[in-house]
């Protein structure tokens, strides 16, 4: 099985960006093609990348506690494009009543600080099986 291509991206201000290079790494080593698009990214540049791209997934990194405005305008802008298939998932410092609300919006996972790399691969490999 050829695996999935995954974007990694750090969207709005937020400007630590180790945590999405240990995940884009991780996930590399594990097998997995990875772009990463880099820190200070808008929506509209992440969908349009994932676009060009044609990834399978998108992976959002946010500490800036912006993630119930720039998760779903990334999910808007997919679907605009005619990517609503592409899978988000994301990381970070987010509480949980604001995960689960991200969830419900269609959100995949929501992998916390501390997360073992596995558990992510683990959860890829799952979802694209």
């Amino acid at each position: 099985m050829k695996k999935p291509r995954i974007l990694i991206a750090k969207p709005g201000l937020d400007g630590h960006d180790r945590g999405a290079k240990v995940v884009a790494r991780g996930l590399a080593d594990a097998g997995f093609e990875v772009i990463y698009t880099g820190l200070h990214q808008t929506p509209e540049q992440i969908a349009e990348a994932a676009v060009q791209e044609d990834v399978d997934a998108v992976g959002l990194s946010i500490l800036s506690g912006a993630h119930m405005t720039l998760f779903p305008r990334v999910m808007e802008l997919l679907r605009e494009k005619g990517a609503e298939n592409v899978m988000v998932f994301g990381g970070g410092i987010i509480p949980t009543d604001d995960a689960e609300e991200l969830k419900r919006m269609g959100v995949a996972e929501i992998f916390g600080p501390g997360t073992p790399i596995a558990e992510i691969v683990s959860f890829l490999e799952e979802r694209f099986r």
